[in-house]
C-alpha cells in the first residue's frame, strides 16, 4: 500500500532480500516489538535493485546470520544454491534465535537499514519526491480496516 501497489507481502519495489528477512522477522515477534516494524515498511519501498545489489544483501545476510553463531539449513553447499530470499530468511530466523533480548531485536533493525542503505533500483528513487507520506499512508491503510480487524496493531 505504501508503493501504491496492490495489497501483497511482496511487494515489487521491495528488495525480496530485504522483504523475505522482514517477512520471517515479523512472523517470529511478539506483539509490541512488531509494532516497530511499521516505520521500517516506508523505509524499504524502493530497495528493490538489480541482481549485483541483491547479491551483495544476500552475502550480508549470511555473514549476519555466521556472526550470531547460525549454520544455514543444509550447510554452506545448500546456500550456494539458494536464492537471496533464501539468505534474508536464514538471516531473520538467526536474528530471532538469538533471544528476545531489546539489544538482539535493535541489531535486527539496525541490519534492515543496513541493507536498505545499499544502492538501490532506479525507478523508485528516480521518482522519490512522488512517494507518499509514509505516516499519512499508514494512517490512511488503517482507516480502511475495521476496528476488529487492527486489533493490536
Amino acid at each position: 500500500m505504501l508503493a501504491e501497489e496492490p495489497f501483497s507481502d511482496r511487494a515489487g519495489t521491495v528488495s525480496p532480500v530485504i522483504g523475505a528477512f522482514l517477512r520471517t522477522y515479523n512472523d517470529g515477534l511478539d506483539d509490541e516489538r512488531r509494532q516497530e516494524l511499521y516505520p521500517i515498511a516506508a523505509l524499504v519501498v524502493g530497495t528493490a535493485a538489480g541482481r549485483r545489489v541483491e547479491d551483495e544483501r544476500a552475502a550480508r545476510c549470511l555473514r549476519f546470520a555466521r556472526s550470531l553463531g547460525t549454520t544455514p539449513p543444509g550447510g554452506r553447499a545448500a546456500m550456494a544454491m539458494a536464492t537471496p530470499e533464501a539468505a534474508g530468511s536464514c538471516a531473520a530466523l538467526a536474528a530471532l534465535r538469538t533471544g528476545p533480548s531489546d539489544d538482539a531485536h535493535a541489531a535486527a533493525l539496525a541490519f534492515v537499514h543496513e541493507l536498505a542503505a545499499l544502492e538501490a533500483g532506479g525507478f523508485w528513487r528516480r521518482r522519490s519526491r512522488r512517494l507518499p507520506d509514509p505516516a499519512r499512508a499508514i494512517e490512511g491503510a488503517l482507516a480502511d480496516f475495521g476496528p476488529h480487524e487492527t486489533a493490536g496493531v
